[in-house]
């Protein structure tokens, strides 16, 4: 295995989150020890809008200059963004953005793209939701083969999130550059076995990981004088001190002779906040963590 760092990890995106370039990301990531890196595809990092040639060619020169790879780019899309609607043509506003990833991936020698499915929409059944998403992706992996790119699909939105509706998800898309990039954080909170999840979807691309703790929460009734439980919330933690079973995890991986990336993402308000030195802190654990499972 080897290990990227996300590069929405320091983006600021999040409240208190310290920020830094794209440049200094990538000087961040080589520091600590990492073997690559995940390139957010949004601002403030590797925009579409702001890429130009002159631009990707520094920054792959960067990237070699510090010894990294380009392991992948995150693409953020939701293929039912505006099906309610049906007036805008979002989805092929998210497969032209997509085509531009794969091309600014093919600069920075980069052999895969993150995508995601789609958040459910009320009002659509649920199997036409599915094709929707389906179709979208298959026409994502045609046009990325050209670069010659891979799509990988995270289990995250609400579409085929679970791991066997993942599997039949890819089956149906039927496209052999279109593979699972399977995280445990997921199934983690469905109580999944993750042996069985991991070895039921299929030859995994790619995995993205971070741990959490589960904090209760408890909503009062006044009629009842008495509190109604509510969905947990997540406060992201340094690997190994969450919930996530990431020693079966990774065993299940290594049964199935995985060979790609392991990223680690701060996406979310951590434990001790967000300044520099406590991202730098839960990064530079993840690599000893890692080395000690």
């Amino acid at each position: 295995m080897k290990y990227a760092l996300h590069s929405i990890s320091y983006a600021g995106l999040w409240g208190g989150q310290a920020y830094l370039s794209l440049e200094d990301f990538i000087r961040k990531a080589a520091a600590l020890g990492y073997d690559g890196v995940e390139l957010t595809g949004k601002r403030p990092h590797l925009s579409v809008l702001d890429m130009d040639d002159k631009k990707l060619a520094c920054i792959n020169k960067l990237l070699k200059d510090e010894g990294l790879e380009c392991a992948c780019i995150a693409g953020y899309t939701d293929f039912l963004l505006g099906a309610d609607a049906g007036m805008s043509p979002s989805v092929e506003f998210q497969i032209s953005y997509v085509d531009r990833l794969c091309e600014m991936a093919q600069a920075l020698d980069s052999k895969l793209i993150r995508l995601f499915t789609g958040y459910e929409v009320d009002g659509i059944g649920y199997q036409k939701q599915w094709e929707m998403c389906v179709e979208a992706l298959r026409e994502c992996s045609v046009r990325a083969r050209k670069y010659g790119v891979t799509i990988g699909i995270q289990n995250h939105h609400d579409i085929a999130v679970e791991h066997t509706a993942l599997k039949e998800f890819l089956d149906d898309i039927g496209e052999e550059n279109c593979l699972p990039m399977f995280d445990a954080w997921a199934p983690a909170q469905m109580d999944t076995d993750l042996q069985n999840a991991v070895k039921a979807v299929g030859k995994i691309a790619y995995t993205t990981v971070a741990d959490y703790i589960r904090i209760p929460r408890y909503n009062y009734v006044p009629n009842l004088v008495s509190y109604s439980r509510s969905p947990d919330m997540l406060r992201a933690v340094k690997m190994g001190e969450g919930f996530i079973d990431y020693k079966t995890f990774f065993h299940a991986l290594t049964a199935t002779d995985f060979d790609g990336y392991v990223a680690y993402e701060m996406c979310s308000p951590l434990r001790g906040g967000g300044s520099m030195e406590n991202l730098d802190k839960h990064a530079a654990h993840f690599l000893d963590y890692m080395k000690a499972l």
